[in-house]
């Protein structure tokens, strides 16, 4: 059986863009939804919350304009995860960091081309699919897994940190906010980590659509055939605390906690940021950055106080 192609929601209050959007992506195999306000995307989104994979979404519009539309998006149980893409000709630094802090995928200024466009409608769907699978594999593991304590976990490439992602998110009350954080830890510990992999050299990886065979490739080299990703997970009253640490000379963490002005136009480099803002109660970098420990709450204990995250720790796992 034929694949369907996947559902691309374009929000447009002018029809000319709407018309150059749609045949950009139809001829990019996509198959494009138009409206042209915020108002009927809402009730589209609402009516087939499962139909999109992603949303292109013009910031000024009658009725509803953009911005209102990706804070419900976000705000919505099931829709949250949905990447959408902002594009606009309102490109101050501010109104551009306004959006990715709201929840926005990326933000496109006007005019941009084609090629550019699509780099990063392919580079999110990518995710999004990815991020499903693993929330739909989270909703099947057996739930026993609320029953464990302490655990210690090794791993080497993606594909077994993303399972382990699964398994431990799926420990916690809240796994299916906790399995995209995890994720994106634990892919970062390998490809930053422990086999190198710096914030340029990424950027031209995805341009070129080779990232994942790029991380298979250094996964091979008997240099790298020892290193792993070291996971401690620990239960205690506080809540669900996972230090993960790599081989890696560690980074500079500090700028990725938030979402940058200076990388607002990158093609990544905001996985620690949504990390951080969405999946956990408290996500800490310690030393040089090659350990990293989050945090979920019991649902009775909320470690953020009036003045912030409270300096709480695990003695097990600060060790």
């Amino acid at each position: 059986m034929e694949e369907s192609k996947p559902n691309i929601l374009v929000v447009d209050d002018e029809a000319f863009n709407l018309d150059i959007l749609g045949e950009y992506l139809e001829d990019a195999d996509y198959a494009p939804v138009k409206v042209e306000n915020g108002l009927a995307a809402w009730s589209l989104l609402e009516q087939d919350q499962e139909r999109f994979e992603a949303v292109l979404l013009d910031r000024m519009m009658p009725e509803m304009d953009g911005m209102e539309l990706l804070t419900r998006v976000k705000a919505h149980p099931t829709l949250h995860t949905l990447p959408v893409i902002m594009q606009t000709a309102k490109a101050a630094k501010q109104d551009v960091l306004d959006g990715l802090q709201a929840g926005a995928y990326y933000y496109l200024t006007k005019p941009y081309d084609e090629a550019h466009m699509l780099a990063i409608v392919n580079t999110a769907l990518a995710d999004f699919r990815r991020y499903r699978s693993l929330r739909e594999e989270t909703r099947q593991t057996a739930r026993t897994l609320s029953l464990m304590q302490k655990g210690r976990f090794r791993f080497r490439t993606l594909r077994e940190g993303r399972n382990l992602a699964m398994l431990l998110a799926n420990a916690s009350h809240q796994a299916e906010k906790v399995v995209t954080g995890l994720s994106e830890l634990m892919v970062n510990a390998v490809e930053h980590g422990n086999l190198g992999i710096g914030y340029e050299e990424k950027s031209r990886l995805n341009a070129q659509g080779s990232w994942e065979r790029e991380v298979e490739r250094r996964l091979a080299l008997p240099e790298n055939a020892e290193k792993q990703v070291v996971v401690s997970f620990e239960r205690t009253h506080e809540g669900v605390q996972s230090l993960i640490q790599d081989q890696g000379a560690g980074f500079a963490w500090k700028e990725y906690l938030e979402f940058s002005p200076e990388r607002l136009f990158d093609t990544h480099g905001r996985g620690i940021a949504m990390a951080n803002s969405l999946s956990f109660d408290r996500l800490e970098y310690q030393g040089n950055g090659n350990r990293v420990v989050a945090t979920i709450a019991t649902k009775s204990e909320q470690l953020r106080g009036p003045d912030g995250p409270k300096e709480r720790r695990s003695p097990a796992l600060d060790s």
